[in-house]
């Protein structure tokens, strides 16, 4: 793969990284994206075999598809930052160096899995790792499926599932029935939102309740789940659990930005703290597509100049972050769930290292070099950040390469930092 250069650098092919390249490229700059994903669109607008996508998806991918600035990169992955503004990348064919004057991270968000017993079982997923999997054309027809977790996620997943011919048997909401009605009653400020819960409805919906433990042998056979005082035992095919989601934050931690309240503080311009760096999107704090698309145009704009567009929006921005903010307030997390894992549970999956042996150590530096929890192929992105939750510990900076890599990559990484 080739060497690149570019004004703009977007890491981040979703909602808002497809509108702040959108916005950017009307400067006439030239405008690189960066996406892992094999088809841009990040995970809420994700294509597969069979996937219609929303108009609204349709019209951003094809806008920024058809202008002669802007370049996109699929199915890459972030190595390093070699210098002052370069980045050090890494795709199926190789590797390659991209020379930048301003970056704007849309680095998006993933989802919090927490343990409990059962939950290394085959057919055990994330929610939105299910949705992504029904997408890329996993079948389920005539399966039973329990989704449990927390937020509006939930729901958008048991859609997916009927559609696809699964059977919904439970919808498992850890919030309780008092948080959800403030926040259904509050929905007439957002009437796209209301239209929308309208047509996610689900009979099997139930709040107060929440996954104990995943029963089987060789895979999932039943789930048991506390619903209000009571606990019931479900036979079923799959289990998707998500307890809502949270921000990748590692490329900008590495990079020096101030992370506030777990993701990439902003001003209301969306710069960083540092020069020449902007963010947008759920790295910046989870808020949905509709935020993202307001931000990731703001980022656009500002970045290349053009501030009378980006002061034009900035209203429309304020109205989601503040739906952000109610998602945020009626989904807040049960302590309760802190409990669920028992000493013997895995907390990382990659190295099989259960959570008794994790919780002994002060922090999770302490816990790699004690237990190789966090060393695996995910590099710790799901057991990290459950620890953060579990444990109240910190995210430590990350060091590079950011992803694992090839050896020729680490090559080209060491000549790029003698270079530099």
């Amino acid at each position: 793969m080739s060497n690149l250069t570019c004004d703009v650098l977007i890491i981040g092919g979703g909602p808002a990284g497809l509108a702040a390249a959108r916005a950017a490229a009307q400067s006439g700059q030239s405008v690189l994206v960066l996406d892992d994903n094999p088809r841009p669109g990040g995970q809420i607008w994700r294509d597969g075999p069979g996937v219609i996508l929303p108009v609204l998806a349709q019209q951003y991918r094809q806008a920024v598809e058809a202008l002669n600035n802007v370049t996109l990169l699929n199915a890459v992955k972030i190595v390093a930052h070699c210098g002052p503004q370069q980045i050090l990348y890494e795709g199926a064919l190789g590797s390659g160096l991209v020379d930048y004057q301003r970056l704007i991270l849309c680095c998006g968000a993933r989802e919090l899995l927490l343990p409990f017993p059962g939950w290394t079982l085959p057919g055990v997923t994330g929610a939105g790792g299910l949705q992504a999997q029904i997408k890329q054309g996993l079948q389920i027809k005539g399966e039973r499926v329990v989704i449990a977790g927390s937020g509006p996620l939930l729901l958008a997943v048991a859609n997916g599932v009927t559609k696809a011919g699964g059977e919904v048997v439970l919808l498992a909401e850890q919030a309780s029935v008092q948080r959800l009605a403030g926040f259904a009653g509050g929905l007439w400020r957002w009437p796209t939102k209301l239209r929308q819960s309208l047509t996610l409805l689900n009979r099997r919906y139930r709040p107060d309740s929440h996954v104990l433990e995943a029963l089987g042998g060789q895979r999932l056979e039943a789930v048991r789940v506390r619903q209000g005082r009571r606990v019931v035992t479900l036979p079923c095919d799959r289990l998707a659990c998500g307890f809502g989601l949270v921000a990748n934050i590692e490329l900008a931690m590495f990079l020096g930005c101030r992370i506030f309240n777990h993701a990439v503080a902003v001003d209301e311009q969306q710069r960083t703290s540092l020069p020449q760096i902007y963010a947008a999107g759920d790295c910046t704090g989870v808020g949905g597509s509709e935020l993202a698309l307001a931000e990731g145009a703001i980022a656009g704009y500002v970045a290349t100049g053009n501030m009378e567009r980006a002061q034009a929006l900035l209203a429309q921005r304020d109205k989601w972050r503040h739906f952000a903010g109610a998602v945020d307030s009626a989904f807040t997390l049960n302590p309760v769930l802190k409990t669920l894992a028992m000493p013997n549970t895995l907390l990382c999956r990659c190295e099989d290292v259960p959570l008794g042996q994790v919780c002994e150590f002060s922090g999770w530096s302490a816990a790699k070099l004690g237990s190789r929890c966090g060393m695996g192929a995910c590099q710790g992105k799901i057991c990290a950040t459950a620890a953060r939750h579990l444990f109240g510990w910190p995210l430590e900076v990350p060091r590079i390469p950011l992803t694992p890599t090839r050896t020729e990559t680490l090559v080209r990484l060491g000549r790029a930092e003698s270079d530099g």
